[in-house]
């Protein structure tokens, strides 16, 4: 099984995850949507500045995360990841965005300046097809 392959196709066509944060009194979980950039092996999303999950990351940028499947038992999932704030605008990542999700914050103009990229880099992850296919990857 080539899990590598899996897990760029998982990455290209899932666009939610359920990010694991640190905050003040223990775990926060929420859901984003994300972009992933192959060549330089980054995920991506974005918040705006103010949200609670940009302080969390600045005060603990440790963070985990699972792909969200709309079909199937098949995921991503990552462990030790480091976020931080991106020096990237969002209009530099809008159009990947929103061809991954139309309709995306991103594409509301208005909003654009309150908003920040966030990254996440991680050097392995697991990836789950279903409940017997399920191997480790080393980026």
């Amino acid at each position: 099984m080539d899990y590598l392959s899996e897990f760029k196709r998982m990455m290209a066509e899932q666009s939610e995850i359920a990010l694991a944060t640190t905050a003040e009194d223990g775990p926060n979980v929420r859901i984003v949507n994300f972009y992933y950039d192959t060549n330089c092996k980054v995920l991506y999303f974005i918040s705006f500045q103010d949200n609670q999950k940009v302080s969390e990351i600045e005060q603990h940028p440790a963070v985990a995360f699972t792909t969200l499947s709309r079909a199937g038992e098949e995921h991503v999932r990552v462990k030790n990841a480091t976020a931080r704030i991106s020096p990237l605008a969002p209009e530099t990542l809008q159009e990947k965005f929103l061809e991954k999700q139309p309709g995306h914050l991103v594409g509301i103009p208005e909003v654009l300046p309150a908003l920040v990229v966030l990254e996440v880099t991680f050097a392995q992850a697991d990836v789950v097809l279903d409940f017997e296919h399920e191997g480790a990857i080393v980026l």
